[in-house]
């Protein structure tokens, strides 16, 4: 049963205690516990709000993932997964740009506190899905960095959305930023244990293995591209379904779990 200790009542001490059990960093409890119980409190409610717009974008590719389930012979969404940025990765992105952590300045200049990360099958699933989400009306288009087609010096790749969504509170209603990556299996694969890798104590030949990391990325894109080219000739090659074979066909997937 949860607490029903309420964080307008609560001490300094017992807040922390509260946000320790929703934070993972110990970090981030050491600053907010600098700042006082005022700005704790609104900082929690901040937090929330980009919380329910993450769980707004990640409903809508839910809901893409169920209707391209039914109609269609596959589901190009193989995952769906969210963050929201820790306390400590936010002061640390506000002091990169010389600012003070405020709540007004998180807002004005963060864009990517709520993220939902896409994982799909290939490369023109990513395009298709990202217009699927980009044209409901409800969904305002505030930037785009395709990586896909620009690669970082790195070799990353993925394509990145900033959108904003309308979230509908008790008492009124919010447009709140969310950012939004969709890549491929292969990209989400070499993006994974890239990142691992970077964090890891550095080594007399680090420049040596982020040139071979990089020389990976390139083989995984002309794999994904190959992989994609395969399916569209399987696609083209096979004989269409008779109206039975058809009808099988959506009747199986009846069976199948709408979501994963």
């Amino acid at each position: 049963m949860e607490s029903t200790r309420s964080s307008e009542t609560a001490t300094p001490h017992q807040l922390i205690a509260m946000l320790e059990e929703r934070e993972e960093h110990t970090e981030d409890l050491a600053l907010l516990a600098s700042l006082g119980l005022d700005f704790l409190l609104r900082y929690k409610e901040l937090r929330m709000r980009y919380l329910c717009a993450m769980k707004e974008i990640r409903t809508k590719f839910e809901v893409l993932s169920t209707e391209l389930g039914v109609r269609n012979d596959r589901n190009p969404i193989a995952g769906i997964t969210t963050r929201l940025k820790s306390t400590t990765a936010i002061a640390e992105k506000l002091h990169r740009h010389g600012l003070e952590f405020t709540l007004t300045n998180i807002e004005d200049h963060l864009r990517d506190i709520a993220g939902v990360r896409v994982v799909c099958s290939y490369v023109d699933d990513i395009y298709m899905l990202a217009e699927a989400l980009c044209t409901q009306k409800d969904v305002t288009v505030i930037q785009t960095k395709d990586y896909i087609r620009s690669p970082k010096p790195n070799g990353y790749r993925s394509l990145h959305l900033i959108v904003s969504v309308p979230v509908f509170f008790a008492d009124r209603a919010l447009d709140i930023p969310v950012e939004v990556q969709i890549r491929t299996i292969a990209m989400d694969f070499w993006a994974t244990l890239e990142h691992e890798m970077r964090y890891k104590k550095p080594t007399k030949h680090s420049e040596e293995i982020a040139e071979r990391l990089r020389l990976c990325a390139e083989t995984i894109a002309k794999t994904d591209l190959e992989m994609q080219s395969i399916r569209k000739e399987i696609s083209s090659s096979s004989r269409p379904l008779t109206k039975e074979e058809e009808l099988i066909r959506k009747i199986q997937t009846l069976d199948q779990p709408f979501l994963r």
